[in-house]
């Protein structure tokens, strides 16, 4: 008699055959291996390198190799084969690095205009300022104004003194 699943008891977990997903996907991650890819792709490092192994690939594969040894005779064929991968990859890794950099170059640019902005706005607010001062200090009284405006009254103190003092 087969066993009956009990009601009580919990049942049994069935594995699921998927990966789990990772608890904190980093969406940058493939964009910074992309630019690090282009950025390497576009050295003179990997140019020698690349002109290493092609150079070491044809010479092993043509008449100085062992002949026994040589995978890809003549038109190399398999060599092709492997440089249109790499070129496959590369473009589109290279592509990707560039979209990301003009979109930071977009959001540079757009900071920079904003920043731009609030500089002519600032600017335009000192120039307004400058002007209300100037304004302002065309009616307010200088020091050679008053010193000239108390020789006054003390020159005309003087001639009332004079006049007061004749009269008597």
């Amino acid at each position: 008699m087969a066993e009956r699943a009990r009601l009580d008891q919990p049942r049994e977990v069935r594995r699921l055959f998927r990966p789990r997903p990772r608890r904190d996907p980093d969406p940058e991650r493939f964009g910074r291996f992309a630019e690090s890819t282009a950025r390497f792709l576009g050295t003179a490092r990997f140019i020698a390198w690349m002109t290493v192994f092609v150079v070491v690939w044809i010479l092993w594969n043509v008449p100085y190799g062992p002949e026994r040894d040589r995978w890809d005779a003549y038109p190399f064929i398999f060599l092709t084969l492997i440089l249109s991968l790499q070129a496959s990859y590369a473009a589109p890794l290279i592509l990707l690095a560039q979209n990301r950099q003009e979109a930071r170059d977009r959001v540079t640019q757009e900071q920079e205009r904003d920043a731009t902005a609030q500089a002519n706005a600032d600017m335009e607010f000192l120039a307004r300022e400058v002007a209300s001062l100037r304004l302002g200090l065309g009616e307010v009284a200088t020091r050679d104004f008053i010193r000239g405006e108390l020789r006054n009254l003390v020159s005309d103190l003087d001639e009332r003194a004079e006049s007061e003092g004749d009269k008597a």
